[in-house]
C-alpha cells in the first residue's frame, strides 16, 4: 500500500511538473516571439503587455492557490491533451496557434511600422486586459466548477448568479476582451485581423460546450432558456 501511494504520488508530482513546464512555455516562447519578430527590444509597448499578463496570470493563480486550490487544479489542467472531446482538441489546437499570430503580428507591425497606436490607447488597452482578469477572479469565485477543459465534475450544478445572472459565458467575455485589447497593448492596429480570426474559434467552443453542458448537466437547458444571452449582455 505504501509503495502504491509512493507511485501514486510521483505521478501526481510527475503530472504537476509536465503542466507547469507547459504552462511556461506558453508563456515564454510567444513573448520570445514578439521581440524576434520586432527585431529589437527597444519595444515598451510589448514590454508592458507581457508585464500586465505575467502579473495578472500571477494575481490570478495565487488567489485561487489561497481560495479554491482544487479550482486551481482543474484549470491546469489546459491543452489539447487535457480535452476528451476530438472537437475540442482541434479547437485548443487552433487557440494556442492564434495565440501565436497574435504575439507575432504586433511584434512585426512594430518593426515595419506598420501602424502607431497612441500611447493613450496602449494603456487602455492594457487596462481593459486587467479588467477582464478581475472578471475571470469573479467568475472563478462565483463558480468553483470553472475548469479549462470541458467537463461535468461529481456534484456540479448550474450556476446561475453572479455573472452567469447576465451571461452564460461570463469567462469567454473577458477572453473576448482579451483577443480584441492584446494587439492594441502591444500598439498594434493590424493585430486586430487575428483577432477578427480567432472570434469564431472562440464561438465554437461555446456551441460545443453549451452542447455537452445541456446533455450531462441537469437543469443547464432551462438556465439556457432563462439566460438568453451568451457572450455580450443584450447582444447575443
Amino acid at each position: 500500500m505504501f509503495v502504491a501511494r509512493r507511485e501514486g504520488f510521483k505521478s501526481a508530482m510527475s503530472s504537476a511538473v509536465a503542466r507547469s513546464i507547459f504552462q511556461t512555455i506558453a508563456v515564454v516562447v510567444p513573448c520570445a516571439l514578439t521581440f524576434v519578430t520586432a527585431g529589437t527590444v527597444d519595444f515598451w509597448q510589448g514590454w508592458l503587455f507581457w508585464t500586465v499578463l505575467v502579473l495578472a496570470s500571477g494575481v490570478t493563480a495565487i488567489y485561487l492557490r489561497l481560495r479554491d486550490p482544487a479550482l486551481l487544479a482543474r484549470r491546469m489542467k489546459v491543452g489539447p491533451q487535457a480535452e476528451s472531446r476530438p472537437q475540442e482538441k482541434v479547437i485548443m489546437v487552433l487557440t494556442i496557434a492564434m495565440f501565436y499570430v497574435l504575439a507575432i503580428v504586433p511584434g512585426l507591425d512594430h518593426r515595419f511600422g506598420w501602424s502607431r497606436v497612441p500611447p493613450a490607447i496602449v494603456i487602455i488597452a492594457n487596462l481593459l486586459i486587467v479588467a477582464a482578469f478581475a472578471l475571470f477572479i469573479v467568475v472563478l469565485r462565483t463558480n468553483t466548477f470553472a475548469a479549462s477543459t470541458i467537463t461535468v465534475e461529481p456534484g456540479q450544478r448550474v450556476i446561475s448568479t453572479g455573472p452567469y445572472a447576465i451571461v452564460r459565458h461570463p469567462m469567454y467575455t473577458g477572453g473576448l476582451v482579451m483577443i480584441f485589447a492584446l494587439p492594441v497593448a502591444m500598439g498594434s492596429w493590424w493585430g486586430l485581423i487575428p483577432s477578427l480570426v480567432a472570434s469564431p474559434i472562440l464561438i465554437a467552443r461555446i456551441f460545443d460546450e453549451e452542447s455537452a453542458l445541456i446533455a450531462e448537466l441537469p437543469g443547464y437547458d432551462a438556465y439556457c432558456r432563462a439566460v438568453r444571452s451568451r457572450l455580450v449582455p443584450g447582444l447575443w
